[in-house]
């Protein structure tokens, strides 16, 4: 699938989304089987398609029917020029987009013929973005809700959270790649958005609803997506609830949390129950996995309500 050349119209009611993170150019090569330390395997296709964590869940809540504008950089290299035409084709706001001397983000990335992947990223630009620039805290200001993921120096995802929450702007964290997360980040954290494998890194508790307990501990909501098996959605003084995924044949994994991120802010923005925002957003996450790439495979809001529907 391909963005449109001109980016839907978005209504006066579209929720207003600022995403701070990592754009990045994402190198695909697809084997039958990845290969092992020492070995080297034939692939049967390759690929470049712009990604990036930040990228993603951007170009997710766009194709939702968000208003959307990205806070990050790419260098001043060709890539970098692709990357911020990729995003401005489907509607995302660049001027937060800042270019730097050198190398933009690149993710190595390996698919198999089960839909699973292993990803080597490269920060390039990336780990220029350490804290906000110019302008930054009055784009996040301006948003309902601020997505952020760890592609980005801790710093800058910091300053990000702490900008929202002077401005009580709603902070969705995707705590990837894992890492220990520092108490001052939690802190100012709205939801929470890890796997079960980012999950246990948290907590230490490798079952999810022991990890979504530790969680909110840290933070009011949290949730824990499941691959396979949907979603689990925690809050404070509620019990918590578990939102089944939709049954498909996974061709390419590699953004399908991105997707369900940024279609979950989007739900969740227009005032959606969060049961039905997790349902959603798994629908838009299905369609996702069942298509080659990142931030190619993400469907269009027509797309995953019709899904939704059943049609």
């Amino acid at each position: 699938m391909t963005s449109p050349t001109t980016p839907p119209a978005k209504s006066p009611s579209s929720p207003a989304i600022a995403v701070l993170g990592s754009t990045n150019m994402d190198l695909v090569a697809y084997v039958a089987t990845a290969p092992r330390r020492g070995e080297t395997v034939t692939g049967r296709a390759f690929r470049t398609v712009p990604g990036g964590k930040g990228a993603n869940q951007a170009v997710a809540a766009a194709r939702s029917g968000g208003s959307v504008t990205m806070i990050g950089a790419v260098g001043d290299d060709d890539f970098g020029v692709r990357l911020r035409a990729a995003l401005t084709a489907d509607g995302v706001g660049t001027d937060g987009l800042r270019t730097v001397q050198g190398e933009s983000g690149t993710a190595h990335i390996v698919v198999d013929d089960e839909g699973g992947n292993a990803i080597v990223v490269v920060p390039g630009a990336n780990g220029t973005v350490d804290g906000l620039a110019d302008g930054d805290e009055q784009r996040i200001a301006a948003a309902g809700a601020l997505l952020m993921q760890l592609e980005i120096p801790l710093g800058g995802v910091l300053a990000g959270a702490r900008a929202a929450r002077d401005h009580g702007v709603r902070v969705i964290l995707t705590p990837a790649p894992a890492q220990p997360l520092p108490p001052e980040l939690l802190a100012v954290t709205d939801v929470l958005v890890p796997n079960e494998h980012e999950a246990a890194v948290l907590t230490g508790k490798s079952d999810p609803y022991e990890a979504a307990s530790e969680l909110l501990a840290l933070v009011p909501e949290t949730v824990v997506t499941l691959g396979e098996k949907g979603s689990l959605y925690a809050a404070r003084n509620a019990e918590p609830v578990h939102v089944p995924a939709r049954r498909v044949k996974a061709e390419d994994t590699t953004a399908a949390g991105d997707t369900f991120v940024g279609a979950l802010a989007v739900a969740v923005g227009e005032g959606r129950a969060m049961p039905d925002a997790l349902a959603w957003a798994a629908a838009a996450s299905a369609l996702s996995v069942q298509r080659p790439g990142a931030s190619a495979s993400m469907p269009h809001r027509s797309e995953t309500d019709a899904f939704a529907a059943g049609a």
